[in-house]
């Protein structure tokens, strides 16, 4: 049976590009002084489709820099690890590599403190990139935050500092709430406990609160040994990942040798956990564990909200629910179509109101960062059919008229994550463009393709030499 996370535009390229004569058809808006990036898995060796999971592949950033209505020069480029720059025969210099270090970040990529950071999850090490893409070396905030991030850090709009909810199998029971300083160092970390050891993807931001996922999506220990662990070797082992997260404790030595089997070229060790509660935490930005509210609500697993923000004594949160993940299918998210919800946990009463705002598939939610914790009108989203994987459409959410507009990009399309960007910095919320790349069979060619965000119309499109394989998350990082 095929992985079709290794098909079509799932499949990696082979190739790094740098490119400085690019056509465009139609314009790029003056405006526009920066580069877009965009981060996914693009596999360098071959790899076993029965065991392949799409989040593990290695990263590969893409990006397009645009001036003065020009296309400057798109590149792509390996993220490089200890072991990823070895298989190129290339020599590491990047430093000391914690975590999980054959799995590569290959999940976002953004810009801070004058630094460009392709991002993963789970207790693995960032990656700092030059402004060419090529890497620099392992991030962690000039020391003030060892260890694993996250791929989903979320920026102030005032004070410009990111928020961030990391996970890691080994920390058991808790995960960590931090805040990096426009400066780039970390100025605040606070343990959380949680019920077990789960897969915390993201988490929500208002102006007053920190909001935290508690979903079932768990660590699993058996999964996690039998991927990587010779079967004369299990029993050991599983007491061994039994100590990672929490239970006992055993030597250094063995933990870190058991870290460096669970890799990217099989199974991934996080599963469906039906009998792990469902449930978010509210939790004032200045406060700590104590002072987190827990509120049930139903299972499901929410990969990304759209936007938080506060609403009298409510906290309102608009997410992308999944109705299940990674129970049947392994391999990638294709757990039944994830839907637009809009969560509102109502504070005096002590509950969640669930209520769906959008029943069609649909992914990779985003809205314009200047909002971010704030109310929003508008937010946008991929298309996915049925599945979980893109599809041909873009979609535009008005929450206030509870309408959605779509986009079609062509027979044989397929999206990836669209971004905002406002035409000035006082411009209103739908007065910008949006931009990502769109792939198309017929021509096996992706664009950077740019819409008008109040009417969805294509203002431009930056033809590429090559596709830009189905990833996952990108950004703006103005100049």
């Amino acid at each position: 049976m095929g992985n079709k996370f290794l098909q079509g535009n799932f499949a990696p390229v082979s190739q790094e590009h740098t490119i400085t004569e690019l056509s465009v058809t139609g314009h790029i808006p003056e405006y526009l002084d920066g580069r877009y990036l965009r981060n996914g898995p693009n596999p360098l060796s071959e790899v076993d489709p029965a065991t392949y999971h799409w989040f593990t592949g290695d990263g590969m950033v893409h990006g397009v820099r645009l001036r003065d209505g020009r296309a400057e020069w798109y590149r792509n480029r390996w993220v490089r690890t200890p072991g990823l720059s070895e298989r190129l025969g290339e020599r590491w210099e990047g430093g000391s590599v914690s975590g999980i270090a054959s799995l590569g970040a290959n999940t976002n990529v953004i810009g801070h403190a004058g630094k460009t950071l392709a991002l993963i999850e789970g207790g693995v090490t960032n990656v700092e990139l030059t402004d060419e893409l090529d890497t620099v070396g392992a991030c962690d905030f000039d020391g003030t935050l060892p260890g694993g991030y996250t791929a989903h850090p979320k920026r102030d709009p005032e004070t410009g500092e990111l928020h961030a909810v990391s996970y890691f199998f080994g920390w058991g029971n808790k995960v960590q709430y931090s805040v990096i300083d426009a400066a780039g160092r970390a100025r605040r970390k606070v343990d959380i406990e949680v019920t077990g050891s789960p897969m915390m993807h993201d988490f929500s931001l208002t102006e007053k609160y920190v909001v935290f996922y508690d979903l079932p999506v768990t660590f699993e220990v058996e999964q996690a040994v039998a991927a990587s662990v010779p079967s004369f070797l299990r029993t050991p082992a599983q007491l061994v990942v039994s100590a990672l997260v929490g239970k006992v404790k055993v030597p250094d030595p063995i933990s870190a040798m058991l870290r460096q089997r669970i890799q990217g070229n099989a199974d991934f060790p996080y599963r469906w956990n039906p009998k792990y509660p469902a449930r978010i935490g509210v939790m004032p930005r200045e406060g700590g564990n104590g002072d987190v509210r827990w509120f049930e609500v139903e299972p499901c697993y929410v990969f990304h909200p759209m936007n938080a923000y506060d609403d009298g004594d409510s906290v309102v949160l608009d997410v992308v629910r999944h109705p299940k993940m990674f129970d049947s299918e392994l391999r990638g998210p294709a757990e039944g179509p994830p839907t637009l919800d809009r969560w509102t946990v109502d504070l005096n009463v002590g509950k969640v109101i669930e209520e769906r705002l959008d029943d069609q598939g649909q992914e990779f939610p985003r809205v314009d960062e200047r909002l971010l914790g704030r109310q929003h009108r508008f937010g946008y989203s991929v298309s996915t059919g049925d599945g979980s994987a893109s599809s041909g459409a873009l979609l535009k959410h008005d929450l206030w008229k509870r309408s959605v507009q779509s986009r079609k990009f062509g027979d044989g399309a397929q999206v990836g994550e669209f971004v905002f960007v406002p035409s000035s910095v006082d411009a209103g919320e739908d007065d910008g463009v949006l931009m990502g790349f769109v792939y198309d069979a017929a021509t096996q060619k992706s664009d950077l393709t740019i819409l008008d965000a109040g009417t969805l119309e294509t203002v431009g499109a930056v033809h590429l030499p090559d596709r830009v394989p189905n990833g996952f998350h990108g950004n703006w990082v103005g100049a």
